[in-house]
C-alpha cells in the first residue's frame, strides 16, 4: 500500500484538474468550428470516442517524446537512442539520422543476454541458417522442431516441474492459457496489481473474478471465505473450480509476492495456485530459478507456473509449467497453440543456450556470476536511491525498482532532464498506473558495471533535486560526514 503525501495528492489532483479543464474548453471550440466545417463522416458516429480518446489527445500527446523512443542497437547496457523532433507541437514526431549514446535502465536486460553472448549468439546464428527465422506454421502443423521439444522439456527441467508449453509470445500466455483452464461456474480470484495480460485472460475465461488485496494473505482469506460460502452468483452452487492468481515480481511495483503464505490460504482453501513469474524466473533466486527458490517453495505446491523469455534469457515467448497431464490438456485446447506460429527457431535457440549458461553447462561460471551480479547491482543501486531521498518501491533482490514521481508534470520532467544527460529512463503513467501513482521504473541488469550505476545515480540525483522528487530527507553518508566533522570529536553512529 502506497501512503501519498497529502500536498503531493493535492497538488496532483489540480494538476490533472487545469489539464482537463483546458482540454475540455478546447474541445469545446473544437466542436463548434467542426460544426461548421464538412467531413466525408457525416452520418458516422466518431470511430474514437470517449475518455480515452480525451486523454490520448489533451494529456499524452503533450509527453508522447518521453515514450516509445526507438533505438538503433541491442538492449544492453547502453543503447543508442535516435533523436527524435516535432514541429506541430508534439502531435507527430519525427526521427532523425543521428543517436544519442545513452546508459540503459529501462529494458528487461536483467542477465545481459540481450547483447551479443560468446556462447548463446553463434549457437543462435547456426540455428538461423539450420532452421531460417520462422516456422511459418502453428505447433500441430509444421511448426515444431527438434528445438522446441527440447525447449519445452529444458524449462520443465529449470523450474522444477514434470512438463511445460511454449508459446511465441508472452501476452498471450496469460490471455490464452487462463480463458482454457478454467470457464463458467469457476472463480478466478486475482490480486489487485496483476498484470494486464492475467486480466484480460481473467475477462476472456467466462468465470466469476474476484480482486483480493495486492500482496495481503488475509485479505486472499477473507475473499476466498467469502465467495466459497455464497457459492455461484444466483444458483448458490459450489463452484466448480478456484484458481488464485498472483505474480512473482509484480512488475510495476518491483515487490516480491507473499508465497509461502498465499500457498497456504491456498491449501486451506483448496484452491489452485497460478503463478506468473515473468519478472522473476532467471532474476532472482540462488540459480535463478525464481520465487520459489528464493523464498524456498516446494514448486509442487504451484499447480501452475507461468513466465517469459523476453526478460531474463533476452528471446520472446512464454511458457506453463504444471503436470504432465495439465501441459498435455493444454496442447489439446490452448488456441495459441493451435493456431499461433510457433516461437522462431533462433528465439528457441537463445533461450536453450541461455538456461545452459545459468545452470553452467556450457562449462563456465558465467551464469552463476551473471546471477551474483544482478543481485549485488540492484540492491546497491535501491540502497542508494533510498539513501538520496526518493521514495522507491520494491524488495530487495528485486532488479525492478519504481521511483515515485506522483505529478503529472514531473513525469515530462523526470524523463527529458535525464536523457539529456545521457540516462534513458522509462516512465510509467496513468492507464498502466493508478492516476496518482506515476511513476520512473528502473530496470537493473547484470551488464551494467559499478561505474554505470554510479553514473546513474548521480544523474538521478542532480535530476531528482531539479524536478522535486526527493520526497524524504537524505542520509547523511557516513564517511564524509565523519570526514568533515573529525575536528569537532562528532561520530555519527
Amino acid at each position: 500500500m502506497i501512503t501519498i503525501p497529502y500536498t503531493t495528492a493535492l497538488t496532483t489532483y489540480i494538476s490533472y484538474g487545469l489539464l482537463f479543464a483546458f482540454g475540455q474548453f478546447r474541445d469545446f471550440f473544437r466542436k463548434i468550428f467542426d460544426w461548421f466545417s464538412t467531413n466525408g463522416l457525416q452520418g458516422y458516429a466518431p470511430i474514437c470516442l470517449g475518455l480515452e480518446d480525451f486523454y490520448v489527445r489533451r494529456l499524452y500527446l503533450r509527453i508522447q517524446d518521453c515514450f516509445g523512443r526507438p533505438i538503433a542497437s541491442a538492449p544492453d547496457a547502453w543503447i543508442d537512442v535516435v533523436e527524435r523532433y516535432s514541429n506541430d507541437y508534439n502531435k507527430t514526431l519525427k526521427r532523425t539520422t543521428k543517436t544519442t549514446r545513452c546508459l540503459n535502465l529501462g529494458s528487461y536486460n536483467y542477465l545481459g543476454f540481450a547483447a551479443s553472448d560468446e556462447y548463446c549468439t553463434p549457437r543462435v546464428i547456426d540455428s538461423l541458417n539450420e532452421y531460417s527465422a520462422s516456422t511459418c506454421s502453428s505447433r500441430v502443423d509444421g511448426g515444431t522442431t527438434v528445438l522446441h521439444t527440447e525447449l519445452e522439456e529444458s524449462v520443465a527441467r529449470f523450474v522444477g516441474k514434470p512438463a511445460a508449453i511454449v508459446l511465441g509470445m508472452g501476452y498471450v500466455t496469460n490471455s490464452a492459457i487462463l480463458p482454457v483452464l478454467i470457464g463458467k461456474k469457476g472463480l478466478i480470484v486475482s490480486d489487485s496489481l496483476n498484470h494486464n495480460s492475467i486480466v484480460k485472460g481473467s475477462q476472456g475465461s467466462g468465470a466469476t473474478v474476484r480482486v483480493f488485496q495486492n500482496n495481503s494473505p488475509s485479505h486472499l482469506e477473507e475473499v476466498l471465505r467469502e465467495q466459497i460460502t455464497k457459492g455461484q452468483p444466483r444458483t448458490h452452487r459450489p463452484w466448480k473450480k478456484i484458481i488464485v492468481v498472483v505474480e512473482g515480481i509484480y512488475s510495476m511495483e518491483g515487490e516480491l509476492c507473499k508465497l509461502p503464505e498465499i500457498i497456504a490460504v491456498c491449501k486451506k482453501y483448496k484452491a489452485y495456485v497460478y503463478l506468473d513469474e515473468a519478472h522473476s524466473i532467471g532474476a532472482v533466486g540462488k540459480t535463478g530459478k525464481g520465487v520459489c527458490e528464493l523464498l524456498g517453495v516446494d514448486t509442487a505446491d504451484v499447480d501452475i507456473m507461468m513466465g517469459t523469455f523476453t526478460k531474463s534469457f533476452g528471446s520472446c515467448g512464454g511458457y506453463i509449467a504444471s503436470s504432465k497431464e495439465v501441459i498435455q490438456y493444454l496442447k489439446y485446447a490452448c488456441p495459441a497453440h493451435l493456431y499461433g506460429t510457433s516461437i522462431s527457431p533462433p528465439a528457441a535457440q537463445q533461450i536453450l543456450s541461455a538456461i545452459k549458461v545459468i545452470l553452467g553447462e556450457d562449462g563456465s561460471s558465467r551464469g552463476a556470476q551473471k546471477l551474483a551480479q544482478i543481485r549485488e547491482n540492484s540492491n546497491f543501486f535501491r540502497s542508494e536511491l533510498i539513501k538520496m531521498g526518493f521514495e522507491v518501491l520494491g524488495d530487495n533482490d528485486s532488479p525492478v525498482m519504481p521511483i515515485m514521481l506522483y505529478n503529472p508534470a514531473k513525469i515530462p520532467a523526470f524523463s527529458r532532464m535525464c536523457l539529456k544527460q545521457n540516462v534513458a529512463i522509462v516512465t510509467v503513467a496513468f492507464p498502466a498506473t493508478p492516476l496518482l501513482l506515476a511513476r520512473a521504473r528502473i530496470c537493473i541488469s547484470a551488464a551494467h558495471t559499478k561505474e554505470d550505476l554510479t553514473r546513474a545515480l548521480e544523474v538521478i540525483s542532480r535530476v531528482g533535486d531539479l524536478v522535486g522528487v526527493k520526497y524524504f530527507p537524505a542520509e547523511p553518508n557516513k564517511e564524509e560526514w565523519q570526514e568533515n566533522n573529525v575536528e569537532r570529536g562528532v561520530k555519527l553512529d
